[in-house]
């Protein structure tokens, strides 16, 4: 499996579904529903747009993600 895996492929999945939640539109739905649809697109987007931002390493058949999740301030240039 890890001969024919493409960790930016990956990557580039995680871009498109981040991209997708923004996109997708609101269901008809009122009331908690609706709040809890919100909540989890907000959550999704999130959670995907961090894998997209992330920079994948395969070593040995282990891949390692690696998110800096500090402010733009204290990041250093990768």
């Amino acid at each position: 499996m890890a001969e024919q895996f493409d960790p930016g492929a990956m990557i580039e999945r995680f871009a498109e579904r981040a991209k997708a939640v923004k996109e997708r539109g609101m269901p008809p739905i009122e009331g908690p529903e609706r709040q809890a649809f919100i909540q989890r697109a907000q959550q999704d987007f999130m959670d995907y747009a961090m894998l997209a931002d992330a920079t994948a390493t395969l070593d040995k058949g282990i891949l390692t993600l690696t998110i800096d999740l500090r402010p733009p301030s204290e990041s250093t240039p990768a």
